[in-house]
């Protein structure tokens, strides 16, 4: 291969889903599959901590440009929780700041951990990718600055207490977009009275992808052609199936694909100004669109044909 054709990379279309492993950043796993495939256009779908493991879909190529939409996906987590130590990042990567005795109960436990179920306001934590400004306030933090950060809603469909001692609690968490974990740990750990962080966090599922759905990096290092690689990878609209779908006749997708509305005859059923899958007659797939509030579908995020 070329030295011009390495610089550009391989045109390749779909998701990875990988398990990440700790002690890797996201992009550093990122840019480590994207060298591995040798393609020439790679994204993930919103960061795990470097401590953490499990399921980070990465989108290459056309693909990337659904990457933003995985970030609305429910998550679900297996953590543990190490009791009596609280950190300013809280998690084991962040500096002590205060530490206290453990002495918790199977009934203190049950009066706490269903405060933490249900839907409630959270407020992020300084140490995270969120920005002020433009400036992500983990930056901030290490510099010492606290910033004031509004809450924001969330949702904890199911908290399960895994397993128990005077040291560490296990649970597994099911919850919205925008949940903080290390939040999470920090605010049980004080309703317990002795502080808290964590010491493992093992994402298991984000939408309708779990960890029976991945693959690590030494598996795709091992895969001796690149056929069987991107045979692992899942085209852009079965990564999407949690939208509805709608098939435009031929005549009218030629519209679509230059940018303009178009008025199906059949739109029966279909959710107004939400996202819908489009497919051509054919059965290829268009890409993105909208259901407008007079019948209309008009194009959000086309995809070029693969």
């Amino acid at each position: 291969m070329s030295k011009g054709r390495r610089r550009k990379g391989l045109q390749i279309n779909g998701m990875l889903l990988l398990d990440k492993p700790t002690g890797m950043s996201s992009n550093y796993a990122l840019q480590k599959a994207k060298r591995i495939f040798e393609a020439n256009k790679a994204g993930h779908t919103g960061s795990l901590d470097p401590l953490a493991t499990g399921v980070l879909p990465l989108c290459f190529g056309e693909t990337t440009k659904i990457a933003s939409y995985f970030l609305n996906g429910d998550k679900e987590y297996q953590v543990s929780i190490s009791l009596g130590t609280s950190t300013d990042t809280g998690d084991s990567e962040g500096k002590i700041i205060d530490q206290q005795p453990v002495g918790i109960s199977q009934g203190k436990l049950d009066q706490v951990l269903p405060q933490f179920r249900g839907s409630y306001p959270q407020v992020p934590p300084m140490f995270s990718a969120l920005k002020q400004n433009g400036q992500p306030l983990y930056k901030l933090a290490r510099q010492g600055i606290e910033v004031e950060r509004k809450a924001r809603d969330v949702t904890v469909y199911r908290l399960t207490l895994d397993r128990w001692d005077n040291q560490t609690l296990d649970l597994t968490v099911s919850c919205s977009k925008g949940f903080y974990i290390r939040t999470l740990a920090t605010e049980i750990g004080a309703a317990l009275g002795c502080g808290g962080h964590v010491i493992r966090l093992r994402r298991t599922g984000l939408g309708q992808f779990t960890l029976e759905n991945t693959v690590t990096l030494e598996e795709l290092e091992a895969f001796s052609t690149a056929r069987e690689r991107e045979a692992l990878l899942v085209p852009s609209d079965q990564a999407l199936i949690h939208f509805p779908q709608i098939t435009i006749p031929e005549n009218l997708a030629v519209y679509l694909t230059q940018g303009r509305a178009v008025r199906p005859p059949e739109v029966q059923g279909l959710p107004e100004n939400e996202l819908i899958r489009m497919y051509s007659q054919s059965g290829g797939f268009l890409g993105l669109g909208i259901l407008s509030e007079d019948r209309k579908i008009v194009p959000k995020r086309m995809f070029v044909s693969q």
